[in-house]
């Protein structure tokens, strides 16, 4: 039997019902919200740098033995995806949603944490302009219970299948995620509590705030009801690449990743220097100055943990490395490109600390 993320077991026959999924299709054939067009196709290869002239000059293509310019292949699935109102909608809002029912099933069983893990595409022949592509999906697998770095889950295989208006395939995606329970929440055997720490678990469902009292007052006798935690920041994915950097700012140390060649400073970290492509680095502690390099102010989507808007920015430190952070003790239209800031330190939690930024205190004249 499963366990959920509070270490209760599963419902009964959890697996018959989960196991129910393999071959139901998730969604219909629902049709892209436009045809193949040439304004979107000079969009995707301009922001890929994809300079291959079949795709945007007519006469280069008929060269080539085509009929006229066509779509990149890899933008089969960008035709067919959903914008952020259908994703945000709620489950079953346009009809059946076979997705929302089984997400809520391994929701059932604790694996409220997901990874894309593969994406395996065919192409079975070009898109060109005018044409209008649709997609369906079903589920071709959903593993037994695995034990992975991130935590116990199950590894979900879908096929997407991408038709014409003729109906013709044009296109197969084999998709699969790892849906999982995040080591040290219930991530031991079914229907028992976890031995981590916490450290990587995800957010709470919680609000942060605790619920209002009765007007009249708890029942006589009634323990009072203890105050709802406030939800943890999202957990950052951390690696082999990455984990000195967690670990410094734990220390209130910003560090940046340094090739031990030739000694150029990157960020983010890597396993490869860009550059001259060794894999020997070190560390050099920032300074802890820069500047804005640009800066947008989130309002959607809200998170418990946040107090929304609020300010991410991308920081030009001193050394010349980039990095994205929130700014704070600033309102939003304070900020400017270029506004010189300082670090600062969030101790968001118990096993969370991340480098912030404030306004840079202003010089005497």
């Amino acid at each position: 039997m499963t366990g959920r993320k509070d270490g209760t077991p599963a419902g009964p026959g959890y697996e018959e019902r989960l196991q129910a999924f393999t071959g139901r299709e998730l969604r219909a054939p629902t049709p892209a919200q436009d045809p193949v067009n040439q304004p979107m196709i000079r969009h995707w290869a301009e922001a890929m740098g994809d300079t291959n002239p079949v795709y945007t000059d007519a006469g280069a293509a008929r060269a080539t033995g085509r009929a006229g310019v066509v779509a990149p292949a890899s933008m089969v699935q960008a035709w067919t995806m959903r914008g952020y109102a259908a994703t945000a909608a709620p489950p079953g809002a346009g009809g059946s949603d076979g997705f929302g029912e089984l997400v809520a099933l391994l929701d059932e069983g604790g694996y409220t944490s997901v990874v894309a893990t593969d994406s395996e595409l065919t192409f079975l022949r070009e898109l060109e302009p005018g044409d209008h592509v649709s997609v369906r999906e079903s589920v071709e697998s959903v593993s037994a219970e695995k034990r992975t770095g991130l935590g116990t889950g199950r590894f979900v295989t879908t096929l997407k299948t991408y038709t014409d208006q003729h109906g013709g395939t044009v296109a197969t995606q084999r998709w699969r995620t790892l849906r999982f329970r995040p080591a040290g929440t219930a991530d031991g055997p079914a229907g028992t509590a976890g031995t981590g720490d916490g450290g990587a678990a995800a957010a709470p469902e919680t609000t942060g705030t605790a619920a209002a009292p009765e007007a009249s007052g708890p029942a006589a006798g009634a323990e009072p009801s203890a105050p709802a935690a406030p939800a943890l920041r999202p957990r950052p994915a951390v690696n082999r690449d990455n984990a000195f950097f967690f670990e410094g700012a734990k220390r209130h140390r910003l560090l940046i990743q340094r090739c031990a060649a030739c000694s150029a400073l990157r960020h983010p970290p890597g396993p490869c220097c860009p550059g001259c492509a060794s894999l020997e680095w070190d560390t050099v502690e920032a300074e802890g100055r820069g500047r804005v390099y640009s800066f947008v102010v989130n309002h959607h989507p809200r998170h418990p943990a946040f107090e929304s808007p609020y300010l991410v920015a991308v920081v030009e430190l001193a050394e010349g490395t980039r990095l994205i952070t929130n700014l704070t003790g600033v309102a939003p239209e304070d900020v400017t490109i270029g506004m010189p800031v300082v670090l600062d330190w969030l101790d968001a939690d118990p096993e969370l600390t991340l480098p912030v930024f404030r306004p840079a205190p202003t010089e005497a004249p």
